[in-house]
């Protein structure tokens, strides 16, 4: 990978739906050379594949929440994906370092249905308690993966 490589990224990140042409205009490239680019790095799953962002308050999920995961004793983290998996309203957890066990990004529609969500959680054998932070309003969301 070069330079031209991150520059084609980079602006399919921003606009999935970029065109050869605009993309090859930015960083310098014809667009058969920007298409034949991308095939490799699409062949090679540097690109993985190609997708949209749609807007959560759109399904109804306009409620979110971030939540710590405390569990009793030393929880594998298969285990925390099993009992997470299972619920629909989380959108992503991970493990972390600190005093919690796991961070979870929670994605529901309201405030009573976020409950029962994190109902669920706690209701699970191994976890013994949840502390929640409800977001109000978003203030940076870059989605990079």
């Amino acid at each position: 990978m070069d330079s031209l490589d991150y520059g084609i990224i980079e602006h399919l990140r921003r606009n999935a739906r970029a065109g050869y042409g605009d993309i090859g205009e930015e960083i310098g490239l014809s667009a058969s050379a920007v298409k034949r680019r991308v095939d490799k790095l699409v062949a090679d799953r540097v690109i993985r594949g190609f997708t949209i962002q749609v807007d959560p308050t759109v399904d109804g999920l306009a409620t979110e929440a971030y939540v710590e995961l405390f569990c009793r004793g030393t929880v594998a983290p298969d285990e925390l994906r099993r009992i997470l998996s299972g619920i629909p309203e989380v959108v992503d957890a991970g493990t972390v370092t600190g005093s919690a066990d796991a961070i979870v990004h929670m994605r529901s529609r309201d405030i009573p249905s976020l409950e029962s969500a994190l109902e669920k959680v706690r209701d699970a054998p191994n976890v013994d308690h949840t502390r929640s932070a409800i977001v109000l309003s978003r203030l940076i969301s870059r989605q990079k993966h």
